[in-house]
């Protein structure tokens, strides 16, 4: 269940108790909600199963499993996620997840949506709860870029099936984009480009075309970039890179406009970061200047 964007705003009534939940970083707002539905969460001592209850921050007495949910500071990193690791927080199995590859006793941290247990890249981990649900909802139509490797050649044709899209039991499923790379063998690599993620999506796609994926890396994020990056490493991203990710899903580009990335300084009108502005031709057509004449030899 997922309330309106204008119920969620603060209003003098306060803030709806998963907003609140997410954006101390407890977790995604879906896994917050899940947290109030079962009964983990307290308010001054009493519990709350109810969606829409609202609480005042630093008025009220928020619990999750009896421990005080205080703010956070928000912290993001992007993550080189190998194959053979799960984006879950908790597996019965004891199966490895994303989170061992960070070090322990960090803030509370989770995935931005998921990488399934074969694919390997790009992965955004965090501890804003309330950025990362946005991020994930399918309405912002966040683009993720995969390089993807498959057995065989598909054809001109199966590259725009994948366009056109194909119907599967949740529904019609389509690539945003997709790109000839190059062969690798007996194998194409393709580039795929995603805004809305559906369970295995990609994979499902090839198999239905006859065309079996060998290995998918996600490779960028909306403007993050994997880069480099080592396998199984992360760093933090920029805050270049955070306030972008904010401008994707609140359409507020002040934030960059204010400062040059290069330099912290305010940008001057019309020119670009660091450079002065060019001057500004007059109108009309100037009179160019005459050409001296040069003597004429004999």
């Amino acid at each position: 269940m997922m309330a309106s964007e204008a119920d969620e705003t603060d209003s003098g009534g306060g803030i709806r108790l998963q907003r609140f939940l997410a954006m101390a970083g407890a977790g995604s707002r879906r896994h917050c909600e899940e947290f109030i539905l079962t009964g983990r969460v307290t308010v001054d001592r009493e519990t709350v199963r109810e969606l829409g209850f609202r609480i005042v921050p630093g008025e009220n007495d928020v619990r999750l499993d009896g421990e005080r949910v205080r703010s956070e500071r928000k912290v993001w990193y992007v993550l080189n996620k190998p194959m053979g690791y799960l984006c879950t927080n908790n597996d019965p199995s004891g199966r490895a997840r994303v989170l061992d590859l960070f070090p322990p006793n960090r803030e509370r941290l989770f995935s931005v949506g998921r990488l399934d247990e074969n694919s390997q890249g790009l992965l955004l981990v965090t501890n804003d709860g309330d950025l990362a649900h946005r991020l994930a909802h399918p309405r912002f139509r966040v683009r993720k870029i995969y390089q993807v490797q498959v057995a065989g050649v598909p054809t001109r044709e199966l590259i725009e099936q994948l366009k056109r899209g194909m119907y599967f039991a949740e529904g019609r499923f389509k690539v945003a984009d997709v790109k000839f790379v190059r062969t690798k063998g007996a194998s194409a690599i393709l580039e795929i480009v995603l805004t809305e993620g559906q369970n295995r999506e990609i994979r499902r796609l090839m198999a239905k075309l006859g065309h079996k994926v060998q290995k998918l890396e996600r490779v960028a994020l909306g403007p993050v970039q994997l880069g480099d990056l080592p396998l199984g490493a992360h760093r933090l991203l920029t805050l270049q890179e955070i306030e972008a990710l904010q401008e994707l899903v609140t359409g507020d580009t002040t934030r960059r406009s204010k400062r040059s990335p290069s330099s912290g300084k305010p940008k001057k009108p019309g020119g670009s970061p660091g450079r002065p502005s060019a001057a500004r031709k007059p109108a009309g057509n100037p009179r160019r200047p005459a050409k001296k004449s040069r003597p004429k030899r004999d």
